[in-house]
């Protein structure tokens, strides 16, 4: 009984050291954003991203960020550079902050949500894990738009079974003083808002096997 009790705790404790490590093993971050993701008009270090990134090593968890955003960058673009980008760095976690473009140009909703479709599903092909940045736009553009824009990323999530976060802009929207000058790009001071927005969605990303 005692060579039996022995022999099981040395396996559970192989056990145990084998699911920590798997829980702990580094994992890759690929963000694939528009200029709400890439600091613009921002000093270096202040965006949300990089907030992140500090956060993470503040919480030890081990994760590398790799900051593929763009200032300008719609869907389409997104999709054209995604698979290199799949290739060179091999994501555990892709996050997909695109949109906010083709909406305040007026494109096609049914055209981003196929540009979307397409970026979720070479990501999973890759085994990586997703989160869509979901984003309003201004009533302006009309209700039946605005709605069919807002209701894309939760379609999108719930086909295929991806992280969500609702509103990037959530908390942030309705505030101008946390704008920059020109009313479209978040100050220095909304950025760990939006990071505590999004942190609770990318949480079990980064910390399960």
């Amino acid at each position: 009984m005692l060579v039996y009790l022995k022999k099981w705790s040395v396996y559970g404790l192989l056990m145990m050291a084998a699911s920590a490590s798997a829980y702990s093993a580094p994992k890759t971050v690929l963000v694939l954003g528009d200029s709400l993701s890439a600091e613009y008009g921002l000093n270096r270090g202040a965006g949300w991203v990089a907030l992140m990134e500090q956060k993470l090593k503040a919480e030890n968890i081990e994760a590398a960020i790799v900051n593929a955003s763009i200032s300008g960058e719609t869907t389409s673009g997104g999709r054209a550079r995604l698979p290199a980008l799949l290739t060179r760095h091999k994501p555990d976690v892709v996050v997909i902050e695109l949109g906010a473009n083709d909406g305040l140009r007026g494109l096609p909703v049914p055209a981003a949500e196929a540009n979307m479709r397409t970026m979720i599903e070479l990501a999973q092909k890759t085994k990586a894990r997703v989160l869509l940045v979901g984003m309003r736009i201004p009533p302006n553009y009309g209700r039946q738009y605005t709605d069919s824009f807002f209701g894309m990323y939760k379609s999108l999530a719930t086909q295929y079974k991806t992280g969500l976060v609702p509103f990037m802009l959530d908390g942030v929207a309705d505030k101008p003083p946390l704008f920059q000058p020109d009313r479209l790009h978040p100050a220095a001071n909304a950025h760990p808002i939006i990071l505590a927005t999004i942190w609770p969605h990318m949480l079990p990303l980064v910390t399960s096997r």
